[in-house]
C-alpha cells in the first residue's frame, strides 16, 4: 500500500466503515535487517554527499546520525524469548573497519515493495533505537487507523516500543488516539520462537490478515544481495545514491508486474477459499453443535483478547509410561490394603514384570542396533563394550524368564517346543523371543489382566514413541537447516555429519520402538476388543518422519503437513486427550478456511483499488499516461475474471499464465509477449 493508497481510502470514507470491512485497508509492513550490504569505512559524507538525500528511500543521513548519537550510550535489554542473536548481539556485532554493518528497512508486507524514508544504515547489529527511526519514519506518512507490524522479534521489539517513541523527534512521535497496531513474526522464523510466541504473534491464526507471511523483505534482499560486494567500497553518498535506484527499479518492476501477481494470487485465493471451507464444514459435520459452540466462543475470544486462554494449545497433559506405572503401583497399594494379593512373587507384581519385559524390549533393540553400525573391524575396546552389554541383558534375562513362568506358565512349553523345532545353538540375548502376552497366538490362553496391563503400557510407550520421533525429526531438521547455512570447511562438515548421523539413529530407534509398540496394541486389540487406536497411531513410514512446512510437505496455512503432527482423535472416544486434540485440530482448521477467504477479499479490494484510481493519483503528470496505459493492461488482463469471482466464487475463467511467476531481478524488466 503506498501513500496514495492511503488518500485514496481517506476519499472514500473508510473510517466509517464496521471492523469486518475496516480491516481491508489496514497497512501492512514488514521489517528487517540485512548485513550483507556492509559499507567500509572510506570517505566521508562531505567528500561524497548524497545527491537524494532523504528525498528517495533512505532516510535524510544528518537527522538520522544525530538522533543515533544522542543515544550511542542506550544497552539494549537481553531477549526473554529465545536468544536471539539480533536481540542479544545488538551492542556486540563486529563492526571494525566498517562505517555500515548492514541497513534496516521497512517494506510493504504485501505487495514488497520499497517505501519512502524506509531504509538507514546499521552502525553495530540490529539495535531498537535504528529500527525505531526507520519504522516511525514511515508511520507518520500515513492516515490509517489500521497497522500490522511483521518482524522476526516482534515479541521482544514491541515490549517497550511506546515508551521509546516518546523520546523521539517530535515529527516522528506517533499518535496512537483510535488507531490498532498489532505485531506479528513472519512465519518462517516463526518456529525459532518459545510455543507462547508461535500462536500469540502468528499470522496464520490472527483474523483480519489474510494470506500475508511477513516475509516480504526476504524476497527483497534475495535481489538487491548482488550489488552488495561492490557497494562496500563505495563512499556513503554514492552508495546511498546507488542503492536507491536498485530500490526504484525493482518497486518499477513489481508495479509493471502487478496485474498478473494479484490474478495469479486471485485464482489460488478462490480455489483455496473454496477448498477449506467444504473441509471445516465436513469436520464440523462430525461435531456435536453443543460442543461446537463453546469452541467457537473460546477461539473468538481469544481472537478479540489473546491474554484469554489460547485455543491453539493443547490443555490435557499427556500420560507417559511412567504415569502409568504410578497409577499401577497406586491400584496395587489399594489392593494390598484391601487384602486382595494378585502377585505370584515377594517383590515382582504384575505390571512390574510387564514393564520389566517392555524395557528388556528395548534394551534388545539398542544392542542390535549398535551391534549394526559398529565398524568392520571393532577393536579390541569395542568389542569388549558390545560383549559386556551383551553378558549383561543375558542375566537381567534369565531372571525376568523365571518370573514370567510364575505368572504364564504356558510360555514354558512354548520355550521348550520351540527349542526342539529350531535347536538354536548359538542365540544373541538380543534376538530372544519374550513372549510377552502381545507375541502370543490369540489360540494361546493367557491371563486377561496381564493383557490388559500390557494394553495400557503399550498404549503410553506408542505415545511417547510417537513425541520422540516427533523430537528427534525436529533436531535432525534443525542441525540439518543449521549445517547447510553456517557449516564451512572439513573439520565442521565433519562433525556437523557426525551429530547429524546421530539424529537419524535416534530416528530411526524411535520408529523401530513406535512400530513394536503399535504391533504390539494391534495384536492386544483383537484379544481385548479394543477398537478406535488405530485411527490414532497410524503406521509410521519414513515419509511421515518429515518437519512441519518442510519442502516434502506444505506450511500450516496449506494443510497438507505429515500426520504426525496432526494426532486426530477418534470422535466416539470420550478420552480428554482425543477429545483436546480434536478442539486445537478444529481450531487450526477454522483458522485455515478463515485465512484464506480474508485473503480473497483483500485481493478483490486492492485489484479493484488499483483499477479505481491508477491513472488520477499519479505522482506527476509525466506518469499519467503510464499509469494510464497499465490500468488499461490490467483492466484487459482481468476482463471477467473480477465479476465470474466475486458471483460466489464461480470458476474462474482461464488465462495464458506465460510470464505468471515471473520475479522481478536485477536483469532487467519483466519478459513481455509480442501481443502485450
Amino acid at each position: 500500500m503506498s501513500m496514495h493508497d492511503s488518500q485514496f481510502m481517506q476519499d472514500n470514507g473508510w473510517e466509517d466503515s464496521p471492523p469486518d470491512i475496516r480491516w481491508r485497508y489496514a497497512l501492512f509492513l514488514a521489517i528487517d535487517a540485512n548485513f550483507r550490504l556492509k559499507r567500509k569505512a572510506v570517505s566521508s559524507d562531505d567528500r561524497d554527499p548524497s545527491l537524494n538525500s532523504g528525498w528517495a528511500y533512505f532516510v535524510e543521513e544528518d537527522a538520522y546520525k544525530k538522533f543515533l548519537s544522542e543515544r550511542s550510550t542506550e544497552r539494549q535489554e537481553r531477549s526473554t524469548c529465545v536468544s536471539h542473536n539480533a536481540v542479544n548481539t545488538a551492542d556486540t556485532k563486529a563492526s571494525r573497519g566498517l562505517a555500515a554493518t548492514g541497513v534496516g528497512s521497512v517494506v510493504c508486507a504485501r505487495h514488497e515493495m520499497r517505501l519512502p524514508n524506509s531504509v538507514g544504515d546499521l552502525q553495530k547489529g540490529e539495535k531498537y533505537i535504528n529500527m525505531d527511526y526507520l519504522v516511525f519514519s514511515v508511520l507518520v506518512s500515513f492516515g490509517l487507523a489500521v497497522f500490522n507490524l511483521s518482524y522476526d522479534i516482534a515479541c521482544q521489539w514491541h515490549k517497550k516500543l511506546w515508551s521509546r517513541n516518546t523520546t523521539m523527534p517530535q515529527r516522528l512521535q506517533f499518535n496512537r488516539e483510535n488507531k490498532t497496531v498489532r505485531f506479528f513474526v513472519p512465519k518462517f522464523h516463526l518456529k525459532a520462537h518459545i510455543q507462547a510466541c508461535q500462536t500469540t504473534f502468528s499470522f496464520n491464526f490472527s483474523k483480519w490478515v489474510g494470506r500475508t507471511d511477513g516475509e516480504a523483505p526476504e524476497r527483497g534482499w534475495a535481489d538487491i544481495n548482488r550489488v552488495a560486494m561492490s557497494t562496500r567500497e563505495m563512499g556513503p553518498g554514492n552508495r546511498r545514491d546507488t542503492l536507491d535506484d536498485h530500490f526504484g527499479d525493482w518497486n518499477w518492476k513489481k508495479t509493471t508486474m502487478l496485474g498478473r501477481t494479484l490474478l495469479r494470487k486471485l485464482k489460488e485465493a478462490a480455489a483455496a477459499a473454496r477448498a477449506h471451507r467444504e473441509e471445516l464444514a465436513e469436520l464440523e459435520d462430525a461435531i456435536d453443535a453443543s460442543t461446537l459452540a463453546l469452541w467457537r466462543a473460546d477461539v473468538e475470544a481469544w481472537e478479540e483478547d489473546n491474554t484469554n486462554a489460547n485455543p491453539f494449545e493443547s490443555r490435557v497433559v499427556p500420560m507417559t509410561q511412567a504415569t502409568v506405572r504410578l497409577e499401577f503401583a497406586e491400584r496395587e497399594r489399594r489392593d494390598l490394603q484391601d487384602g486382595i494379593d494378585s502377585s505370584l512373587h515377594a517383590e515382582i507384581s504384575p505390571s512390574m514384570l510387564i514393564a520389566n519385559g517392555l524395557e528388556l524390549e528395548d534394551q534388545q533393540r539398542r544392542l542390535c542396533a549398535d551391534r549394526k553400525t559398529s565398524s568392520q573391524n571393532p577393536t579390541d575396546n569395542q568389542k569388549a563394550k558390545i560383549q559386556t552389554r551383551s553378558n549383561a541383558l543375558k542375566r537381567k534375562l534369565d531372571a525376568w524368564i523365571q518370573v514370567q513362568t510364575l505368572y504364564m506358565p504356558v510360555v514354558a512349553s512354548l520355550r521348550l517346543r520351540a527349542q526342539h523345532d529350531d535347536s538354536p545353538q548359538h542365540e544373541m540375548p538380543e534376538d530372544f523371543v519374550l513372549l510377552l502376552p502381545s507375541q502370543l497366538d490369540t489360540t494361546t490362553p493367557c491371563d486377561p489382566s496381564l493383557c490388559q496391563i500390557e494394553w495400557q503400557l503399550q498404549y503410553a510407550q506408542v505415545d511417547d514413541a510417537l513425541n520422540d520421533v516427533r523430537q528427534n525429526v525436529r533436531l535432525h531438521a534443525h542441525l540439518n537447516t543449521f549445517k547447510t547455512l553456517h557449516v564451512r570447511g572439513q573439520r565442521a562438515s565433519t562433525r556437523a555429519w557426525s551429530a547429524l548421523d546421530l539424529a537419524e539413529a535416534k530416528k530411526c530407534a524411535s520408529r523401530l520402538k513406535y512400530e513394536a509398540a503399535r504391533m504390539a496394541l494391534d495384536k492386544l486389540g483383537d484379544r481385548l476388543g479394543m477398537v478406535g487406536f488405530r485411527d490414532i497411531f497410524r503406521p509410521l513410514n519414513v515419509s511421515d518422519m518429515r518437519p512441519m512446512g518442510d519442502a516434502a510437505g506444505q506450511s500450516e496455512g496449506r494443510r497438507d503437513i505429515p500426520w504426525i503432527w496432526k494426532a486426530p482423535g477418534v470422535l466416539q472416544n470420550n478420552d480428554a486427550g482425543l477429545q483436546d486434540c480434536l478442539r486445537v485440530e478444529w481450531c487450526k482448521a477454522r483458522a485455515r478456511a478463515s485465512r484464506w477467504s480474508e485473503e480473497f477479499s483483500l485481493l478483490i479490494e486492492e485489484m479493484q483499488r488499483d483499477a479505481d484510481r491508477e491513472g488520477s493519483i499519479a505522482y506527476a503528470e509525466r506518469q499519467v499516461s503510464v499509469r494510464e496505459g497499465l490500468v488499461a493492461r490490467f483492466s484487459t488482463l482481468w476482463s471477467g475474471t473480477l465479476s465470474a469471482v466475486i458471483s460466489e466464487l464461480d470458476l474462474v475463467p482461464e488465462i495464458d499464465n506465460e510470464a505468471d511467476d515471473q520475479t522481478p531481478s536485477l536483469e532487467g524488466p519483466p519478459l513481455q509477449r509480442d501481443d502485450e
